[in-house]
């Protein structure tokens, strides 16, 4: 049995359909741990308790609703220190969605991840870029890049998906791509995830941003640890499709079998 921290808090979501996705895996034991007990999971003993944490989460953004837009909180004081003592040990996380969000003020979380959806303008890679892209209900079609991974084991070669997709930087050279999709990742496709914090839904007037990643799964290894980024999560049409929970449980899996390996 695999023992599995699903760790949540900071956006929106359907918690009784997103917990069902984990509900169907007969071979995982999960518990739900919100912020800000979440950041007690850097303890070594807390840590200890979990073979993988499932990170949909999005700490250290604060959105105002007064018009200021997001405002980035930062991590508590030694969080930065353990958690980099949890990727030396070798624990596998597996960050889902909006989780690519996380901690914008600490660039290092970024580079763990291997990509970012910024809510602000941000540097990224020595490059300045504005606020990040995004598009609800989109259907698109996802091709597998490699079928011999285990995340990718029982996937379709090509499949479709209904989801939110999102305009934002990756670094390639980082990651090993498992997966991209044949959406067009420009700017005239998407609204402003700024503008939306303001107020201003689906809207991308006045923004402008350089063409995006068309990759939606990647893994990365960050000393020992297995690292996997699934972009695919928004809602409950996401997380009732059969394909979309075949990635989530095999990510699980290959995030436990690569550390224990």
């Amino acid at each position: 049995m695999t023992r599995v921290a699903v760790v949540t808090k900071g956006h929106p979501f359907d918690a009784h359909a997103f917990f069902a996705v984990f509900d169907s895996f007969d071979d995982v034991e999960w518990e739900h741990v919100e912020h800000p007990e979440a950041t007690e999971l850097v303890d070594p003993g807390r840590a200890a308790e979990f073979d993988v944490f499932v990170m949909y989460d999005m700490p250290g953004v604060v959105f105002d609703r007064t018009g200021s837009g997001a405002v980035r909180a930062d991590p508590p004081a030694g969080y930065g220190e353990a958690f980099e003592r949890l990727l030396a040990d070798g624990k596998g996380m597996v960050f889902l969605h909006h989780a690519i969000a996380g901690w914008p003020g600490w660039d290092r979380y970024g580079e763990v991840i291997g990509g970012r959806f910024h809510y602000t303008p941000a540097r990224w890679n020595g490059i300045e870029l504005p606020d990040s892209g995004y598009r609800h209900d989109v259907t698109h079609t996802v091709d597998v890049l490699d079928a011999a991974h285990p995340i990718t084991d029982g996937v379709p070669a090509s499949f479709e998906i209904t989801d939110e997709v999102y305009l934002y930087p990756v670094d390639e050279a980082s990651v090993t791509p498992l997966m991209r999709s044949r959406h067009r990742f420009t700017d005239d496709g998407f609204y402003s995830a700024d503008l939306a914090v303001r107020g201003t839904r689906f809207s991308n007037e006045g923004w402008s941003h350089p063409p995006g990643s068309d990759l939606v799964a990647w893994t990365r290894q960050e000393g020992p640890s297995p690292i996997a980024y699934i972009q695919f999560g928004d809602g409950p049409e996401t997380y009732a499709d059969p394909t979309y929970r075949r990635v989530i449980h095999n990510a699980i899996r290959w995030a436990a079998e690569t550390m224990s390996s």
